[in-house]
Parts: C-alpha cells; structure tokens; sequence
C-alpha cells in the first residue's frame, strides 16, 4: 500500500498479527523492501511487520535533490504516525542502520529497540567521496554503470556460486532503484557522523555484521558497540555486506535473539 510521510508517498508492506508488538525493517541504499522477504516471513507469526521502500527506491517514487539522514529519519516517523504506530524495534541494514541510528538518538521515546547491521557510524574522507563519485556516474551512465561493481562489494567471491538466483535477485534491486533515489540518498550517507553521540543511546542495541564487510568493517562495527553503553556485538562468519541474504539462517537468529531478549526484560 501506498502512504503519505514527510511530504512523499512510500510503498509500505505491513504484516503480523494486529496488536502485537511492531518491528521495522529499513533496507540499504539501492536494494527495497524484497530484501527483507526472508526475515519478515520469520518475524511476522510473533511480531507487527513493517517494511517500507525508501524514497526513490522500490515502488516509491524519488523526489528532487539531496536527502539528508535527518530527513529519512522524518519519513519513518511519519510512517509510523500515518499508522499509528507509537513505538517499534527498528531492524536496519547499511543505510537503514545509519537512519535508525538517527531515530534511536532523535526520537528515542519512537524505538523499542535498534538493531544496526552493517553499517557504519561515521563518514571518513575516503567514505565521502566514493558516495561522490557513485552519484556521479549514476548520474552520468544510469544504474546499470555500478550494478557490477556493486555485487562485487557486497558480497563474498562464494555468495551465489550454488544459487545465482539470489545475485540475479539484487541486480533487479539495483536497477529497480532510480537514480535521483540513489544519488540523494547518497548525499545524506556523506553527512554521516553518529560515532560521538552513541553514548547517547539509551536503549537496548545490538551491532550485528558480516565478517568480510567491504562498506562496514568488523572494526568499525566493533568500534561502535564500544561507544554504546549495554550493547551486543554479533559478527557473521562468511558474510559480506548483505549478511541477512549471504547467511540468513545465522542473521535472523542473530535478530530474533536479540528481541526476543528485549522484549523479556518488560
């Protein structure tokens, strides 16, 4: 279905029993909402699922100019809002891990808890400019230009060797994403700088990654569980960027743990 949030329209996917406690789940830049279709099926017998395409991916539409995590925050909040949701758990990935970082620290009172997964807290100079020169040539020769590149960043020289179909699955991902989509999302990725503030959180947290993360490397995730009081730490052997589609069964273990564990201490 189709909401309205912070003056765009988002495809939504809401599923689970009615009234139980919510869980949202935030995708990574280029990728949509599918990307979480194995999780969710797990999640949604016990939790309320909440799945959306962010702005200029998946089925919703892209609107002009850079975005801001600032901004991507305020589009789940008005999601929650339009469905009146007052508190969820926020499970994100890369780029859904940074907004959730932002909701976590923002709008504390919104989150039940968060569930970062391979992403980074921080944007190093290096970082900065390789979302510069993405954008650019997105801009330049269209999505097709880093559907390769892409792959061979996200995930490990195995992944797929068995089952190509679930690379072939994260090519239509990337191509379905629309270049104003992904070059305004990476503009908000460059303003990333959360690392400092994480003592801030005060809520339960867990830093879940692959072990062979190009984008969001082991140290960098262990980094971040070390500046966030009472956080967990997981690290995923085998996996590269996109952990929950490289090692599932280990990924939602991983997430359902962590609620579960959440939701004991109420």
């Amino acid at each position: 279905m189709m909401v309205e949030s912070n003056g765009a329209l988002f495809n939504v996917v809401l599923e689970g029993p009615e009234g139980a406690p919510c869980v949202t789940l935030s995708h990574g830049l280029a990728t949509d909402l599918t990307m979480w279709d194995g999780l969710a099926a797990v999640l949604a017998g016990r939790w309320r699922v909440l799945r959306y395409d962010a702005r200029g991916h998946g089925r919703t539409p892209s609107t002009p100019g850079d975005y801001t995590l600032e901004q991507l925050g305020a589009d789940v909040i008005g999601l929650l809002d339009a469905l009146g949701i007052a508190r969820t758990h926020f499970v994100g990935l890369s780029m859904g891990g940074m907004v959730g970082m932002g909701l976590g620290l923002n709008h504390p009172g919104r989150l039940l808890s968060l569930a970062v997964c391979d992403a980074r807290a921080v944007a190093p100079p290096d970082y900065r400019a390789a979302w510069t020169d993405r954008a650019a040539k997105v801009r330049a020769e269209g999505m097709e230009a880093i559907v390769e590149p892409t792959l061979s960043r996200w995930f490990t020289p195995a992944f797929g060797r068995h089952d190509p179909s679930a690379r072939e699955a994260v090519r239509r991902m990337i191509r379905r994403t629309s270049v104003e989509g992904y070059a305004g999302c990476a503009a908000a990725l460059r303003g990333l700088d959360y690392l400092h503030r994480l003592g801030d959180l005060r809520l339960p947290v867990l830093f879940l990654g692959g072990a062979e993360d190009q984008g969001a490397p082991v140290e960098a995730m262990r980094a971040m569980h070390h500046a966030t009081p009472g956080s967990r730490h997981v690290v995923i052997p085998n996996a590269g960027h996109l952990a929950n589609l490289e090692q599932p069964e280990a990924f939602h273990a991983a997430v359902v743990d962590f609620l579960v564990a959440c939701e004991d201490k109420h």
